[in-house]
């Protein structure tokens, strides 16, 4: 696994170089997929923030283009390590598990082979219309009109702050387990994404444990 190790106003000592190739490539087991990882150091010169002055940003790239990443900050840069590569490990390992059959799963599989007949007639009930939870916390089926009246609605009354961050990521339709397995690696709460076997906008989100739930857009 190639990792790169680069400073943004600080220069990078040989010897943390080398800490940080030794605390990474225990990573590997987690994830075989993951062929490079892209580690940054950033010094904050603020006085007032030297509880927090060091950052360190690592970035894990995979060549089916998956991504993991992980954060933390610091006053020295070796914590800073060690809590960022904590959060890309749990990050890996909650990828790992979820590809895994939970004992659930297959009490599951077994249940909808021994009641194949009631399956059946279920799949013949008419399908359920997609619900969209509103700003208010309601589950309406909403309209793209109503869910942006809604939305304006609610900026209008909470009045958030401006944006201070915009990120355009490349939109290649997925299936939902890898919108799921994306979210993970990144340690999101929620993933935006095109579904490949719908063709609409949609979006996964973390509800308990390793329950999930899927917003879709469109009608």
């Amino acid at each position: 696994m190639e990792i790169v190790v680069t400073g943004r106003n600080v220069e990078v000592p040989e010897h943390f170089r080398g800490l940080v190739q030794e605390k990474l490539s225990r990573l590997e087991r987690h994830d075989h997929k993951i062929v490079g990882m892209e580690v940054e150091l950033f010094h904050e010169p603020n006085r007032r923030q030297q509880k927090s002055c060091q950052r360190v940003e690592i970035t894990g790239r995979g060549g089916c283009g998956a991504v993991a990443r992980a954060e933390a900050t610091a006053a020295d840069f070796y914590a800073a390590l060690d809590m960022a590569v904590g959060k890309l490990a749990e990050r890996l390992r909650r990828s790992h598990d979820r590809r895994k059959p939970s004992r659930r799963d297959r009490v599951a599989a077994s249940r909808a082979a021994a009641d194949a007949s009631a399956v059946a007639l279920m799949e013949q009930a008419p399908p359920v219309a997609d619900v969209i939870p509103s700003p208010r916390g309601h589950d309406e089926s909403l309209s793209d009109g109503e869910l942006l009246r809604l939305e304006q609605q609610w900026e209008a009354e909470y009045r958030p702050g401006r944006i201070v961050r915009e990120k355009s990521h490349p939109a290649a339709p997925m299936t939902v387990d890898e919108a799921l397995s994306r979210m993970e690696l990144v340690g999101h709460d929620f993933y935006l994404f095109s579904c490949s076997d719908t063709g609409r906008a949609s979006v996964v989100y973390r509800r308990r444990g390793y329950d999930y739930g899927v917003i879709r857009l469109g009608g």
